[in-house]
């Protein structure tokens, strides 16, 4: 029965820490790049867009689908960056939990 107690506290903790760690994310932010810089994104680690910076010189009629794909290819670098953060702090606070192999947090 002390095991199941130690368990239940175990995940108590584990709770807390990733209510914690979700109010963390909403306000870490993670920027994004595409075209050398050219476009920037900046987002939470939530992927809540906060920023979209452009380069002037793409302001051009001829250049549309060039700055669509760039703006796509920030969001996607952006949400990439996003994910790793969130993974690396799910890392260091399930180390030393004894989770069965593939299982991952949050559920």
């Amino acid at each position: 029965m002390k095991d199941i107690m130690g368990l239940m506290k175990q995940a108590q903790a584990m709770q807390t820490k990733m209510q914690d760690m979700q109010a963390q994310l909403e306000t870490i932010e993670v920027e994004g790049a595409a075209g050398g810089g050219m476009v920037k994104v900046v987002a939470t680690a939530k992927g809540v867009v906060k920023n979209v910076t452009i380069d002037p010189s793409l302001m051009k009629e001829d250049e549309k689908e060039i700055l669509e794909d760039l703006i796509v290819t920030a969001l996607d670098d952006t949400r990439k960056k996003a994910e790793r953060l969130v993974e690396e702090k799910m890392k260091s606070m399930t180390a030393g939990l004894q989770l069965p192999p593939g299982m991952k947090l949050p559920f």
